[in-house]
């Protein structure tokens, strides 16, 4: 799903009976001009936190003691103000495609602090983890003007940090621990999910008995393998979805079901909406519950 060009600002009125977290800003961009330059002592926008991950090329970031080259993959987080600035350098060899989300520190400050203090200021996140795809639906959300109010913006920017600070506590243990086989059973399911022959096939492909996978796959991931396949499917499909014009057998197809009826049976047992409701109506309190590891 291509993310289009663009920086979305929000400025909702506080509400004096609720505590919410503050979306200021987010949106995706692509540099190729040395004149893009922010020096974090300079800005007046402050206090706000800033998440910007890179999707392709490179940028630079700069502290007081180190610069950074951040590549594919990789995000950098900063307090504004703070001694800090990030550039695109020159000599970067490709543009630098990026998508970020700045917020006020209300509420979610200890969160941010956590993630900083354990996994550094630059840190590597997959284009797959459940952060990152939570992201990108946030900046397509604002680009199609569904975040209407301070409600949902406030679950976006909520829901981004606890997912950040979940993949920090969790990643560990859902993928490093995991048996090599099963690793490499679920980068093939989560690679090739349109096309997914069946659990047979799948256990043949790492050298196990069906019994012996479903077991084993079942232990380290908990969930067996057809439950892992139905939630990558539906997570990929959430994304087309609401980031795309194409039909619910178009989704269907295009997402490994065979039917567009099969299709909307699953999608509701495992989110319980049909697509046309998730498409339709879609607060983001609604699907937080569909994001898990």
């Amino acid at each position: 799903m291509e993310l289009s060009k663009g920086t979305y600002g929000f400025r909702f009125a506080e509400d004096r009976e609720l505590e919410l977290c503050k979306l200021y800003a987010t949106g995706s961009d692509i540099i190729t001009e040395p004149s893009y330059y922010w020096d974090g002592l300079e800005r007046t926008d402050g206090p706000l936190l800033l998440f910007q991950y890179t999707l392709a090329g490179e940028g630079i970031y700069e502290t007081k003691d180190r610069t950074y080259r951040v590549t594919s993959g990789q995000a950098f987080l900063t307090d504004i103000p703070s001694a800090h600035r990030y550039y695109y350098h020159p000599e970067c060899a490709e543009p630098w495609h990026f998508i970020f989300l700045l917020f006020r520190p209300d509420l979610i400050q200890a969160h941010w602090q956590k993630f900083v203090r354990e996994s550094g200021e630059v840190a590597s996140l997959p284009m797959d983890s459940t952060p990152i795809r939570l992201l990108r639906m946030i900046v397509t959300d604002a680009a199609a003007g569904r975040i209407t109010d301070p409600l949902i913006a406030s679950s976006s920017v909520y829901q981004f940090m606890t997912e950040l600070v979940r993949l920090q506590t969790t990643a560990r243990h859902n993928r490093e621990n995991w048996p090599e086989h099963i690793q490499q059973a679920t980068k093939y399911i989560e690679s090739d999910y349109a096309s997914m022959v069946s659990v047979d096939q799948l256990a043949e492909r790492v050298a196990l008995s069906k019994y012996h996978f479903i077991r084993r796959f079942s232990a380290s991931t908990g969930l067996t393998p057809g439950a892992y396949l139905t939630r990558v499917r539906i997570e990929k499909a959430m994304e087309l979805l609401r980031g795309t014009t194409l039909s619910i057998e178009q989704i269907a197809v295009q997402v490994g079901y065979s039917s567009g009826s099969y299709f909307i049976k699953a999608f509701r047992g495992l989110t319980g909406f049909t697509p046309g409701e998730f498409r339709s109506g879609g607060e983001s309190l609604v699907y937080r519950r569909l994001f898990f590891d």
